[in-house]
């Protein structure tokens, strides 16, 4: 094993225990590092909510993580090398605690295995593979920490993170589990040490989602809806357009745009008063010109005058509507940011809480002569009645792998992951959508990579690419029981034979520091979140 030392200088080096002769003197308390994750019950389930809302299309959305590139993927070398620091050990999987292993020849997927889905500092909706592992209250995730720490954006944990078991399709048949507290080794979380590529995430009992079937709403209840919406649309002819807006006036669900528009700003035509409605509309007595709204600040609105003419304000688009809280919530905080010009206001009952919200905002005329170059759309409002269900702790679920360090190179071991990514040369063999295996021995060549401080990885022939990281590496490995023992996670991709194809991949290995980590996280408690 190494250690990552800060001389006095402040430069940091990465020195071999027992090359400095300091074999057994680390100190397990400053191995570990740990991060909250979902804070509460109420943030757990708003996040388990965002992944499975609209029948899961944000995660059906989400990509494989992207932390590698072409020039990431380096030949393997068989410099440097492990160092067991502890004797072997082993923690039995759930159900396996005092059960023998059979044999068998089939090769059946396990089912603890899954993906974990996040959102990284480009807010950008990306997922890596994970497994459910053995601990007190059934409750850990162990996957790559590149899985759980965002490096890219020099930040702490992902945020919006699951695991979801078992996951197909935008399905999670086993429920969502959402992270509440993330474990790795120091080293990693301070100078990210890939040699430190793992982490342990404790979650809270699992949710699912049970939605009713979608309603078509008005406009007016699709805005009050508090929940899970969204508006469909349909592209329509300019006639039909018209024939909405005549039924349902300027304010409903039939709406138009300027594809190509090229605009320019002409006087009020002298028959403005008495074809107002056409021109709005855009069917006035002089052809191609329309009369639209320019929103501005209230302050514009109140100083500008009355009437037809360009500037003057447009009283009919600028009129208080009623909102819902979660829209007054979400304008507020664009009004924060400067990017709603409105005004937001309240209505309080007796006991001076909110019982009304509204928005409004402040349009002045203007005339325009376009081309009319528009796209014509009608907008159909959707609301859905989401209700939430505790589904169990993980570990009573799905099971637990075993946990596994110190053990010697050679020994075969079967790695899961949902594989997606390209090679570097562009072939896409895999599609992440269903998990796939590697099976052999293990090697003790190691990826020289001095910007990742990679020195003590294990390394198999493997083809799997980008998405299988954070897989689990079991050992053991029973086909009929489904269970082994995590003794790594996929953490690299590796082009050995320099033909521009993963033909390798590599773990961190697992040794007595990872075992301090893994029991750290182990033997923490998260709860529900939901009765």
């Amino acid at each position: 094993m190494k250690r990552i030392l800060i001389p006095a200088s402040g430069a940091v080096l990465a020195t071999g225990l027992l090359a400095a002769g300091l074999a057994g003197t680390a100190q397990a308390a400053s191995d570990v590092a740990s991060d909250p994750m979902a804070k509460n019950a109420a943030v757990a389930q708003s996040i388990a909510q965002y992944w499975a809302e609209s029948n899961g299309a944000a995660l059906r959305a989400a990509t494989e993580s992207n932390i590698w590139d072409s020039k990431d993927v380096a030949k393997l070398k068989s410099t440097g090398g492990y160092s067991a620091d502890t004797k072997p050990g082993v923690v039995a999987p759930i159900g396996e605690e005092k059960k023998t292993a059979t044999k068998s020849q089939n090769v059946n997927m396990p089912k603890t295995i899954g993906k974990v889905f996040f959102l990284n500092s480009k807010g950008e909706r990306k997922w890596c593979s994970a497994t459910s592992i053995q601990s007190r209250y059934r409750n850990l995730v162990s996957t790559a920490g590149h899985c759980v720490y965002d490096t890219a954006g020099n930040a702490d944990t992902m945020s919006k993170w699951v695991f979801v078991p078992g996951y197909y399709q935008g399905k999670a048949p086993f429920g969502i589990y959402v992270g509440k507290q993330a474990f790795t080794h120091y080293d990693f979380d301070v100078y990210e040490d890939f040699d430190r590529d793992y982490a342990f995430v404790t979650v809270y009992n699992g949710i699912k989602i049970d939605a009713s079937k979608a309603s078509q709403v008005t406009k007016s209840e699709f805005e009050k809806h508090v929940g899970p919406k969204w508006v469909d649309e349909k592209t329509i002819t300019r006639d039909e357009w018209v024939a909405g807006v005549e039924k349902y006036g300027v304010n409903g669900p039939f709406q138009s745009k300027a594809v190509d528009p090229k605009v320019e700003t002409v006087a009020k035509p002298a028959d403005a008063a008495q074809h107002i409605e056409d021109y709005i509309l855009g069917k006035g007595p002089t052809a191609g010109v329309q009369l639209t709204g320019v929103e501005v600040v209230k302050s514009v609105y109140t100083n500008a005058g009355k009437g037809l003419d360009n500037g003057n304000q447009f009283e009919r688009l600028s009129t208080k509507l009623p909102i819902s809280a979660e829209e007054y919530a979400e304008l507020n905080k664009a009004k924060a940011d400067g990017k709603f010009l409105g005004e937001l206001t309240v209505d309080l009952d007796n006991n001076k809480q909110p019982k009304a919200w509204y928005k409004q905002q402040f349009f002045i005329k203007k005339w325009i002569k376009t081309s009319e170059q528009f796209r014509y759309w009608v907008e159909t409002y959707y609301v859905q009645d989401v209700k939430a269900a505790d589904a169990g702790r993980l570990g009573d679920a799905v099971g637990g792998q075993g946990f596994a360090y110190n053990q010697p190179t050679g020994k075969y071991v079967r790695v899961f992951g949902y594989p997606a990514a390209a090679h570097p040369d562009g072939h896409k063999n895999f599609t992440g959508i269903t998990p796939k295996w590697c099976y052999g021995k293990t090697t003790a060549k190691t990826v020289g990579s001095a910007a990742k401080k990679i020195e003590e990885h294990i390394a198999l022939k493997c083809s799997m690419t980008e998405g299988a990281d954070g897989g689990p590496w079991l050992l053991k490995y029973s086909n009929s029981k489904r269970l082994g023992y995590v003794n790594g996670v996929t953490s690299t991709f590796n082009d050995q034979d320099g033909n521009d194809r993963v033909d390798y991949i590599s773990s961190p290995y697992f040794d007595g520091e990872t075992n301090t980590v893994y029991k750290a996280a182990a033997n923490v408690w998260s709860g529900k979140i939901v009765g």
